[in-house]
């Protein structure tokens, strides 16, 4: 066991004992006090060894037998594959196989769902909510041995990648949170799926690290739906009804907390810090929503390095900037490419070890300031991520819009928005708006929901390499289609009753 995680399990076994009664996770009616957190993720630690499990998948919302599945881990040194429950069946499908699962957690009905004929069924010790399904004809991919964690991307292409952590990398991130957050016993309001690897690690590792309390509303509670859509009502009944003082958030999510602060509503006092990431954050959207009063920090992180790189805070902060890389790390700017060193991944998933004292180049185009500041300028490539934090790779989407026939042309767009829109020139520019919607559904049902296109346009005209928006072996060149058709492009990111005005 690693100095990390016998740091992590020491504090939860002390606190049972010094303090068996108070409340350490928080979901919906249900609360674990610190004495059942520790038994109850013992019994699952157990019940895992026993049966042999070696690679543990979790497919739910966050809840309480989540946190106990991922603790369970820790005790039990298995490797936890955590899968957001906003991925496609055929995501989900290629993640299990890809990582060797050979028991899957997830829901009676799900269970049921997808047991196949030689597969049982079982009540795990410890869960309430989730039972246990095993995939024991599943192939043994080979992983680095440390690997205590794999965490998939939302993925840019068709597929989602996998990225092998050790549980020492993932605690020392935490670890570092801690100090840099410096709100100890604090209650965090766990807003995004436990399942991504920001959440998991800054927002339970760290929040457990530092004696506090783990809430966790039930998305259905939120009005929440997939990866890709917000319901301003539920996440500002969840900040009032839980008065939490520390949270993280995604852009798109800020960005509905400056429109209920401009309509008036006011924020819980009890807010101390408020985390962004997962996506760029424009300058003034940050500056407005502080000058309102809420403690809001930009950082920067990603799944090589185990989520957080750096972070500003109230010690150190520089608006408009991703903050100072944590103690853990070195960051560096190659070439105008930021580079970490340090606490970097083991492998992706089915391919060859990633060195040890490798640095990470991140595709990211930064600076950094006399004061060691990160500033990040956008992608090296044409990765576009959402304002849920999302990757989708545009070629991807352009690809299926192609396919699914009629278009003869298609350009997808998306980048820091909450979802992806496109502009398209059909085959036939005689064929009607309702059989391009059609066309544009039926690739839409192929597609996981934070890649759909919710919006789209036709193109005035198709492009060309003589209107300087294609090369001249036809690829497009992004940065100056977007500048020709600005306008186009906004308006389908108008609300409603703005685009129909």
């Amino acid at each position: 066991m690693t100095a990390g995680v016998e740091q992590l399990l020491s504090c939860l076994a002390a606190r049972a004992v010094s303090q068996p009664q108070m409340d350490s996770v928080v979901s919906g009616a249900e609360t674990l006090s610190a004495g059942a957190l520790w038994s109850r993720s013992g019994e699952l630690a157990e019940w895992l060894r026993d049966h042999g499990v070696e690679r543990l998948g979790l497919w739910a919302d966050n809840g309480i037998d989540w946190v106990l599945a991922d603790l369970a881990c820790l005790r039990a040194d298995i490797c936890l594959v955590g899968l957001p429950t906003f991925f496609s069946a055929e995501q989900r499908e290629y993640a299990l196989t890809a990582s060797g699962v050979d028991c899957l957690l997830l829901g009676p009905e799900a269970a049921e769902m997808l047991a196949g004929p030689s597969q049982t069924i079982q009540q795990a010790s410890g869960l309430r909510q989730l039972v246990a399904l095993e995939l024991r004809e599943c192939e043994r991919s080979p992983l680095p041995s440390a690997t205590g964690k794999i965490t998939f991307t939302s993925g840019s292409t068709g597929q989602p990648k996998g990225v092998c952590l050790s549980n020492a990398q993932c605690l020392a991130v935490a670890a570092s949170l801690v100090d840099a957050v410096d709100c100890p016993g604090a209650r965090h309001l766990s807003l995004l799926p436990l399942a991504v690897l920001l959440e998991n690690i800054a927002g339970l590792y760290r929040t457990l690290l530092a004696g506090g309390v783990v809430i966790l509303p039930d998305p259905a509670d939120l009005g929440l739906s997939g990866s890709s859509g917000v319901h301003l009502p539920g996440f500002l009944w969840a900040l009032e009804r839980w008065q939490p003082e520390t949270l993280i958030l995604v852009p798109e999510w800020l960005q509905g907390l400056d429109r209920a602060l401009a309509a008036g509503w006011r924020p819980p006092l009890s807010l101390r810090f408020v985390a962004v990431g997962g996506a760029r954050v424009a300058p003034a959207l940050l500056q407005r929503i502080r000058d309102r009063g809420l403690p809001v920090y930009e950082g920067y992180g990603l799944s090589e390095c185990a989520s957080v790189v750096s972070l500003n805070t109230p010690a150190a902060d520089r608006p408009g900037s991703s903050g100072r890389p944590l103690p853990h790390v070195h960051v560096s700017v190659e070439d105008g490419e930021l580079v970490v060193a340090g606490n970097t991944f083991l492998a992706y998933l089915g391919e060859s070890p990633h060195p040890p004292h490798c640095p990470v180049r991140t595709g990211d185009i930064a600076e950094l300031d006399a004061e060691g500041f990160v500033r990040i300028a956008g992608r090296r490539k044409h990765l576009l991520i959402s304002s849920f934090g999302r990757n989708i790779s545009p070629e991807w989407v352009e690809s299926e819009l192609l396919a699914g026939g009629g278009l003869m042309q298609a350009v997808v767009l998306g980048d820091a928005r909450p979802h992806c829109v496109a502009l398209i020139w059909p085959a036939d520019p005689r064929v009607s708006d309702a059989e391009l919607e059609a066309r544009v559904a039926r690739v839409n049902a192929r597609l996981p929901d934070y890649a759909r296109v919710r919006r789209w346009a036709r193109l005035p005209q198709p492009l060309s390499a003589q209107s300087g928006l294609l090369t001249g072996n036809g690829r497009l060149r992004r940065d100056r289609f977007a500048e020709t058709y600005r306008s186009l492009i906004e308006r389908l990111y108008l609300p409603t009753e703005e685009m129909t005005a």
